[in-house]
């Protein structure tokens, strides 16, 4: 990576395999479809991390792939690490800063609605506080970003619940964390998400 920049962007992407990736939504549309709604998504991901001035490392969830759509510009390739997603994150953050980056952001690849002026506003609000979320609006987090590791907001803690964001909240409260948040957008996880999210209709066209 280009040691120079002090801001890493970290890429969660699954290893797109049918019947591996959006499986609540592959139960609607199914798998064969939900994996190319998910490619579509990657994609998406991918157009926004190029278009930042931050070095990008891209965390897959199974194996590192020989070639992939975010594989681009430069960017790394990792392996997740730990035994669930909260402690796949804080390793994540771990190596980001062991690697001597001052600033690491995180984000999956479920969120249409990233863009380069979002991911750049991300790493701004962090000179001025300790941590940064971007709310979903499902209850949960489409970015999250630090200047140090912050174990406490990822470990041991339950995930893909609609109060993932307030308890995030109240764990950097009581860890005297000062927060920034970012604009709301939406994750694509359900059918009901896809179609109104506008890919639906898109991909109908």
């Amino acid at each position: 990576m280009n040691s120079r920049r002090d801001k890493l962007l970290i890429v969660f992407s699954k290893n797109p395999v049918a019947g591996r990736v959006k499986t609540r939504l592959a139960s609607a549309i199914g798998d064969a479809e939900a994996l190319r709604i998910y490619e579509q998504l990657r994609e998406l991901t991918g157009q926004a991390a190029a278009g930042i001035d931050a070095s990008v490392a891209v965390a897959y969830s199974d194996f590192i792939p020989e070639t992939d759509l975010l594989l681009t510009g430069g960017a790394e390739a990792w392996l997740q690490q730990g035994n669930d997603l909260g402690e796949r994150m804080h390793r994540a953050f771990v190596k980001g800063f062991s690697l001597g980056f001052s600033r690491v952001a995180l984000i999956g690849t479920d969120c249409p609605e990233i863009s380069p002026f979002i991911l750049d506003l991300a790493f701004r609000k962090l000179d001025a506080c300790d941590l940064v979320l971007g709310p979903a609006r499902d209850g949960g987090f489409y970015l999250s970003a630090l200047k140090r590791p912050f174990p406490e907001l990822f470990l041991d803690r339950t995930w893909s619940t609609s109060s993932v964001l307030n308890d995030s909240l109240r764990i950097a409260r009581e860890h005297g964390k000062s927060c920034e948040l970012l604009p709301a957008l939406s994750d694509i996880d359900t059918f009901d998400d896809l179609k109104a999210s506008g890919l639906w209709a898109a991909n109908r066209g």
